[in-house]
Formats: structure tokens, C-alpha cells, sequence
């Protein structure tokens, strides 16, 4: 294999991650999950977890599940 099929490939594996760690911040919402729990969720330390994250997302787990915890209280508000 050449570089850029191990990158594509590599790309495709972290894109997956991060799509079901979103799945798994938006699920378990309600119970707040911590860093290490979500790391946990898709089996990469907190570190490399959090820095994966940012990348693909731009801002940090927490700060991902503080927007989606906020969003999730102005619908409550409305309804």
C-alpha cells in the first residue's frame, strides 16, 4: 500500500470513532458522561481521544456535550 491509501484508510477509522462517540455524547446526554467514558466508548485513551476529537469536531468533547446538554434545555423551554 502506498502513503495515501494508509492515510485514506487511517482517515475512514478516525472518522468512524468520532461519528460514534458523537452517537454515544447525544445518547447518554443525560447522565453527563466524563471524558474517560467516552474514550472508553471508542476505544482510544483520553488523550489521543481528545485531540482526535477537537480535530475532527473543532472544539472539545465537553464543550460538544455543554452545546448539546443547552440545546436540549432551550427545547424543553419552548415545549
Amino acid at each position: 500500500m502506498d502513503g495515501q491509501s494508509l492515510d485514506f484508510s487511517q482517515a475512514s477509522r478516525d472518522y468512524q470513532r468520532i461519528a460514534m462517540a458523537i452517537q454515544y455524547i447525544e445518547e447518554n446526554a443525560s447522565s453527563q458522561p466524563a471524558l474517560p467514558e467516552i474514550a472508553a466508548s471508542v476505544h482510544l485513551s483520553e488523550y489521543h481521544f481528545q485531540r482526535l476529537f477537537q480535530r475532527w469536531v473543532g472544539i472539545s468533547p465537553k464543550r460538544f456535550l455543554q452545546h448539546i446538554t443547552k440545546e436540549y434545555a432551550k427545547q424543553l423551554l419552548r415545549e
